[in-house]
């Protein structure tokens, strides 16, 4: 069985908004370069960052687990499914938040939209991958690792 879900973010549209209102507002300072030049500068800098995170895919990929945001593949990572202890479905909370980022105490998260994820523990690692299917990746999940008892 293999699996693959890519969860669409809202919150890629505000930002691909946000940086056309702010090359919009750089045309009437067109005079003053420096301003002109640092608000088109933050608007190519929010257009780039919501093509980084307008999804996540998570993807079944033989022997490992392929986490990757996109439609620009920067940020991503692979789990491989020998290395999983434990697999649960959870929530993050607002500490963990959205995007790809380490919270001392809780782990990795790697989470779109939305505080549905499912957790994986690695030993003392711990993963959260958010996702709009919790019940397809934990089933998937569950066949491909050997969970202890």
């Amino acid at each position: 069985m293999d699996y693959d879900h890519t969860q669409k973010a809202p919150l890629y549209w505000i930002l691909l908004g946000t940086a056309v209102f702010s090359a919009a507002i750089a045309y009437p300072i067109s005079d003053q370069m420096l301003a002109f030049w640092i608000v088109i500068g933050v608007a190519v800098l929010i257009s780039v960052s919501a093509c980084c995170f307008a999804n996540l895919t998570v993807r079944g990929e033989g022997d490992h687990l392929s986490i990757r945001f996109g439609p620009l593949p920067v940020f991503g990572t692979m789990i491989r499914y020998s290395d999983i202890h434990k697999v649960e479905a959870a929530r993050t909370s607002l500490v963990d938040g959205w995007g790809v980022h380490w919270v001392p105490g809780r782990g990795w998260t790697y989470n779109i939209w939305g505080f549905s994820c499912v957790k994986i523990e690695m030993g003392k690692k711990v993963i959260r991958i958010g996702t709009d299917d919790i019940d397809g990746l934990l089933g998937f999940l569950k066949t491909k690792v050997t969970l202890p008892g």
